[in-house]
C-alpha cells in the first residue's frame, strides 16, 4: 500500500555540505565554531524544528534540535546524553547506542513534555558496512520489461551480480520487490554491502540479486489491467501508479508469481547461469511486497521456498477487488491453517506501533496472527515483533540476521531440503496478546 519512509537519515537541502556522523561529533568535542553552520547544513530545518533530526553509523549518533529551553534527550526510554547549546536556540549531544543491528527510539523532554523523536532509529551493525578487502558486486543499468500477463505494463528492474559469480557455476538467485528502495548503497535500506560481506564470509550463498519495481500501466489504457487499475484507483482516491502497485503486491493468486517466472526471471535466466530449485531461491519486501514475497512462495512453492517479510501488509487491501478472487490478505492466516503445507522458510518481522487502517485492518494484529498460524502447523519461521511503526528501519538493521537465518545450512550439492522448525522456536509457546497503551498517548 501506499506509505512513507520515516526520515532514518535527515538530509539537508541539495547543494549543501553535509557531514558525517564522525565529523559532526569532532567538531562537537573540539567547541569548534564551526559546528552550528554544519550542524544546519546537515540536517533539515524542518528536522531540527520538530525535533527528529538525527545521524548515525553504527552505534554513533548525533542528534540536534532547535528548542527555547534545554531539552533532555531520552533513548529508548532512558535519559541519554546531555544536550549542550550550540548557538541561540539550536542543541545538540553524540551518543553511542547499543546494541548494534537492532532498532532503537528517541524522543525530547522539553519542559516536562514530550517532543519530536522517532520509534525508528536503527543502529547497523558491522555487517551494514562493507568490510576491508570484501569485493563489490556489480549492479546492471536499469532494464524495463513490459508485460503480457499484465497487458502493456513496464516495470523496471536491476540486476546484481556478486564479484563471486561463475557463469560455469549455476547461482542462487533472490528477488526484492520495490527494488528501487534497495540499491543505493548509502541509501536508507543498505542490503548491497550486507549481500556482499555475507557472501565474502560464506554465510549465505553466491547469490544474483533481481531488484525490481512496481509496474506503470499508465501507457496502456484500455486494456484489461489498466481498466482494473483505474477502477481501483478511481473507487479508492489512490494514484494509478500506486493501485498498480497494490494489484501486483496485495492480491491473493498466483498471477503476480507467474509474471515473475515466465517473464520476469526468464529473462534474467537468459544472461545469468541460475539455479531452477526452490531450494536456492529467495523471495522479500515490506509491506504490501512482504505479503506479495509471502504470496510468491505460497503460490509457487516449487520457484520460491525462502521468504523475508518485513511489516507485511497481510490485510483486506485487494479483498473481493477481483470478482475472481476468493480470499484476501487477511485470510492467509487461515490459508496456512487449513490449506496443505507448503516446503517453506518465513522470516516475519513487524511493530507494535505499525498502521492500523479503518477500511483495512491492524499490521500488528495480522502479523501476529500469521506467525501464530505458522506456529501452530510447524513452519519453519522466525517472527521478529519490535516497537517501530510502519517502517523498514528494523527489518534493515537485522537484514545481515536474517539472511544468515534465511540461507542457513544450505548445501549448494543440493536441489531441495524438508524445512522443520528449530528446536529452540518448537520449545516455545504461541504468541499472546496484552493490551497496552489504550488510554495513554
Amino acid at each position: 500500500m501506499a506509505w512513507v519512509f520515516s526520515l532514518l537519515i535527515c538530509l539537508p537541502a541539495l547543494g549543501a555540505e553535509k557531514r558525517s556522523v564522525e565529523q559532526l561529533t569532532t567538531l562537537a568535542n573540539s567547541h569548534d565554531s564551526h559546528l552550528a553552520e554544519a550542524i544546519t547544513a546537515t540536517f533539515d530545518a524542518n528536522d531540527l524544528k520538530e525535533g527528529t533530526a538525527s545521524i548515525g553509523h553504527g552505534p554513533d549518533f548525533f542528534f540536534a534540535l532547535e528548542s527555547a529551553s534545554q531539552p533532555v534527550l531520552i533513548i529508548d526510554d532512558a535519559p541519554g546524553p546531555q544536550m549542550a547549546r550550540s548557538t541561540g536556540n539550536l542543541w545538540y549531544a553524540p551518543a553511542h547506542i547499543e546494541p548494534v543491528a537492532r532498532l532503537h527510539s528517541f524522543h525530547y523532554v522539553i519542559q516536562g513534555a514530550n517532543f519530536g523523536g522517532s520509534l525508528n532509529l536503527p543502529a547497523y551493525g558491522p555487517l551494514s558496512y562493507l568490510q576491508p578487502g570484501v569485493p563489490s558486486g556489480k549492479l546492471s543499468e536499469k532494464i524495463i520489461h513490459t508485460s503480457k500477463i499484465y497487458d502493456g505494463m513496464k516495470s523496471e528492474y536491476w540486476i546484481y551480480v556478486p564479484a563471486q559469480y561463475d557463469p560455469k557455476i549455476p547461482t542462487a538467485l533472490m528477488v526484492f520487490q520495490d527494488g528501487a528502495w534497495y540499491i543505493d548503497r548509502n541509501g536508507r535500506i543498505p542490503v548491497l554491502d550486507a549481500i556482499d560481506n555475507l557472501i565474502a564470509q560464506k554465510k549465505i550463498p553466491v547469490l544474483i540479486c533481481v531488484f525490481i519495481s512496481p509496474g506503470d500501466i499508465s501507457a496502456s489504457p484500455g486494456t484489461a489491467t489498466y481498466n482494473f487499475v483505474k477502477a481501483y484507483s478511481d473507487k479508492w482516491q489512490r494514484t494509478l501508479q500506486d493501485s498498480m502497485r497494490s494489484t501486483l503486491y496485495d492480491t491473493v493468486s498466483d498471477r503476480y508469481p507467474r509474471f515473475l517466472r515466465d517473464e520476469v526471471l526468464a529473462e534474467v535466466e537468459s544472461k545469468y547461469n541460475i539455479r531452477k530449485d526452490a531450494y536456492s531461491h529467495a523471495i522479500t519486501g515490506l509491506s504490501s511486497g512482504g505479503i506479495c514475497s509471502f504470496n510468491a512462495a505460497w503460490q509457487l512453492p516449487d520457484l520460491f521456498s525462502r521468504v523475508i517479510s518485513w511489516i507485511g501488509s497481510f490485510d483486506s487491501i485487494q479483498w473481493k477487488e477481483d470478482p475472481n478472487i476468493a480470499d484476501g490478505g487477511q485470510d492467509y492466516p487461515s490459508k496456512i491453517l487449513r490449506e496443505p503445507h507448503r516446503n517453506i522458510r518465513v522470516w516475519l518481522q513487524d511493530g507494535s506501533n505499525d498502521l492500523e487502517i479503518e477500511k483495512y485492518g491492524s499490521w500488528p494484529l495480522a502479523n501476529l496472527r500469521m506467525a501464530n498460524a505458522l506456529k501452530m502447523k510447524g513452519y519453519d519461521f522466525h517472527f521478529g515483533f519490535g516497537n517501530g511503526s510502519h517502517n523498514p528501519g528494523q527489518g534493515a538493521a537485522e537484514f545481515p540476521e536474517e539472511m544468515v537465518w534465511l540461507w542457513r545450512d544450505y548445501d549448494p550439492n543440493k536441489t531441495e531440503q524438508t524445512f522443520t522448525m528449530e528446536p529452540s522456536e518448537t520449545a516455545k509457546p504461541v504468541f499472546r496478546v496484552k493490551v497496552v497503551n489504550r488510554d495513554s498517548d
